[in-house]
């Protein structure tokens, strides 16, 4: 059973001292969320979520998440053109803890809209060089993962052999992969800090531009092109701008990194079939399958857009983005790793003058169909917990959405 939010605001006077709720509602759509949790405003007018995880792969998350936000020191997070959550407490209960997170402030919109606009897609670009151009040295001192060039291909090539062990990749897909694995040039480049799980969801935007990045448990050190993948499966006319943004803000010599993000992204598919088989369900197998196949026939009638000079000319962003465009588009696996607030709400009541309603025990909606696009005056976001779909305002994204994703300084340890 859901903790109610009344039980959760106790355990946030618990966990930061000196707290007095003013008002608080229920944050988590229903009882079958990764985390329980509520939205709480102080008597000194701060606003702040509490979670609680309720599975263990939530409360991994959530350490993870933690340990990479008390990482970003305010000297890193200074280099930052953005806001990074913040952890305000913590107290123990039932085996796991309760974290108290500050809110961000900012609206949440699909991959598409995102790329949809020209400025929030350039400040999308910049954003994410920001984050390639911190000092890798903090990854290391906080005992994050680090890979060099040669172990983020093989971390492709374990992921492409265990696709082709299922006997359900295509022999196509598995040349083509193996053949970029196979391109020492493809692989040569300076591994960066990287964001890991970068997706629409990990973006707030305010006033058309990025506000908040969320989500760092995947914090790490390896390669700039895993943050760069989910732009090229985004159909927003100002897609190109983001690419174009990221590399005049870097202006380094990796010449192969849209090749690099092209594979993460085709390599999505193959992971899309490997959480079927691991689950043991037939209908996501089945879905990869046919996306496979698709992607197939995307590449035989694309024959030059290559992932390797072996196999044809390097393609530019757009012919990526053309490719990438007519591939079979999935409803993404969630990935625990790329979500910061995992717990449904509807940020509508997060408005001016809507969170005095916040004593309300109304159940929270389902989500709102909509279309937004940043700068609309419509703007503002909700998901769902579950792994079977998002529920949305504007944000579906390309995919399964992070629900409690999108505005809060939340953290992991």
């Amino acid at each position: 059973m859901a903790r109610s939010h009344l039980t959760l605001a106790a355990l946030a006077t618990s966990a930061v001292s000196g707290l007095d709720v003013a008002r608080t509602r229920r944050h988590s759509a229903g009882a079958h969320g990764l985390f329980d949790s509520a939205l709480l405003v102080s008597s000194d007018d701060r606003t702040l979520i509490i979670r609680v995880p309720n599975t263990q792969a939530a409360e991994t998350e959530q350490s993870a998440d933690l340990v990479a936000l008390r990482a970003l020191t305010a000297g890193n997070r200074s280099r930052l053109p953005f806001d990074v959550p913040e952890f305000v407490g913590q107290t123990p209960i039932s085996g796991t803890r309760a974290v108290v997170y500050e809110l961000l402030p900012g609206d949440v919109f699909d991959a598409d809209a995102l790329t949809g606009h020209e400025g929030v897609a350039g400040s999308i670009g910049r954003a994410i060089a920001a984050i390639h151009a911190l000092p890798t040295a903090f990854v290391n001192t906080a005992g994050l993962p680090q890979q060099s060039a040669e172990q983020c291909r093989t971390a492709v090539i374990e992921v492409i052999d265990q696709a082709a062990n299922t006997g359900f990749l295509p022999a196509a897909l598995l040349r083509r992969w193996e053949t970029a694995t196979d391109d020492d040039a493809l692989w040569q480049f300076a591994p960066t800090v990287v964001h890991g799980s970068f997706s629409a969801d990990s973006l707030l935007v305010t006033d058309d531009s990025i506000s908040g990045v969320l989500g760092w448990s995947a914090l790490c050190v390896g390669d700039p092109a895993r943050d760069l993948h989910w732009l090229l499966s985004a159909r927003g006319a100002a897609a190109e701008t983001a690419i174009v943004a990221y590399t005049a803000a870097r202006q380094l010599g990796d010449t192969r990194i849209t090749q690099r993000a092209m594979l993460y992204a085709e390599l999505e598919l193959a992971r899309w079939l490997l959480h079927g088989t691991v689950t043991h369900n037939q209908a996501i197998i089945d879905d990869a399958v046919g996306m496979l196949d698709g992607l197939v026939d995307t590449v035989h009638s694309h024959t030059t857009h290559p992932l390797s000079p072996e196999t044809g000319p390097i393609l530019g962003v757009s012919d990526v983005e053309s490719m990438l465009d007519q591939t079979p588009r999935r409803a993404r696996v969630r990935d625990q790793r790329a979500s910061m607030h995992t717990d449904s709400y509807n940020f509508a009541d997060l408005e001016s003058g809507e969170f005095s309603r916040l004593n309300d025990d109304e159940s929270d909606d389902a989500g709102r169909e909509g279309a937004a696009q940043p700068g609309s005056s419509s703007a503002s976001s909700s998901a769902s917990d579950d792994e079977t779909g998002p529920i949305t305002l504007p944000d579906t994204g390309s995919g399964a959405t992070t629900d409690d994703q999108a505005r809060t300084r939340s953290s992991s340890e």
